[in-house]
């Protein structure tokens, strides 16, 4: 499917957010995805991922999930002041704010004359959390949460409960996807995230793989092309499933 790509800056209650659009080009209506980027904001790999799931034909809106804190069009290395900056980030901003920017992407899509009305999010690391966190509004069917930090260890801000402790309000699917050997969330972080989201009866699926953190970041070493295909094909089945 061909698709296009443009920008817009969204206004949230903590000021514009630069949010990047990519959709297919043909005439029709196509459900929305919200796509959460790592803490390194709208990479070249993160606009690959979002291009590679409007191909399958979805409205795809990635935010600059740090937009307070940061100029306009801010991208961060992946080295380590990029990983520094992100980091801080992550730990400044509260989870409150997250949810307002989700509910401003909402209504951004719901004035779009080629929205279907019904949506979902996705993301990997921060923005896997992300996902998970925007499946507590009910205007969002399906999240696929790829190898989410800060689920387990309830380290970021927030003004009320974290997000995990909050699992019973999500209405929608989950999908989450983690690598074995991921030390950001080890074994004992993952078992806590299942037994929360089974004690709730969240209507979830779970994978692990033989897989580093950040797997499907086509760029660097921890790259495996073969598990990031299939972890489209899920995501993008997921969602077809859901929001058709």
């Amino acid at each position: 499917m061909i698709i296009q790509q443009r920008s817009v800056d969204i206004a949230t209650p903590t000021g514009p957010m630069r949010t990047y659009i990519y959709e297919p080009a043909g005439a029709g209506v196509y459900p929305g995805l919200i796509f959460y980027s790592e803490i390194f904001q709208r990479t070249e790999p993160i606009s690959r991922a979002a291009a590679t799931m409007a191909g399958h034909g979805f409205i795809v809106l990635v935010p600059e999930v740090f937009h307070e804190l940061n100029p306009i069009g801010t991208v961060l290395g992946y080295d380590d002041v990029g990983k520094e900056k992100g980091n801080s980030d992550k730990f400044t901003k509260a989870l409150e704010h997250h949810d307002s920017d989700t509910r401003a992407m909402l209504e951004y899509l719901s004035s779009q004359s080629n929205y279907s009305g019904k949506a979902g999010a996705m993301g990997v690391c921060i923005g896997g959390h992300l996902a998970f966190r925007a499946a507590l509004n009910p205007q969002i069917l399906a999240a696929s949460c790829l190898y989410a930090t800060d689920l387990h260890s309830d380290t970021l801000p927030a003004e009320g409960e974290n997000s995990l402790a909050r699992a019973g309000e999500i209405q929608g699917e989950l999908m989450l996807v983690f690598g074995r050997q991921d030390p950001h969330v080890p074994v004992e972080g993952r078992q806590k995230i299942y037994a929360e989201l089974s004690r709730n009866a969240v209507n979830f699926s779970w994978c692990e793989f033989n897989a580093q953190h950040a797997f499907m970041r086509d760029e660097g070493e921890r790259y495996d092309p073969e598990l990031t295909q299939l972890v489209y094909r899920m995501s993008v089945d997921l969602f077809r499933r859901s929001l058709r």
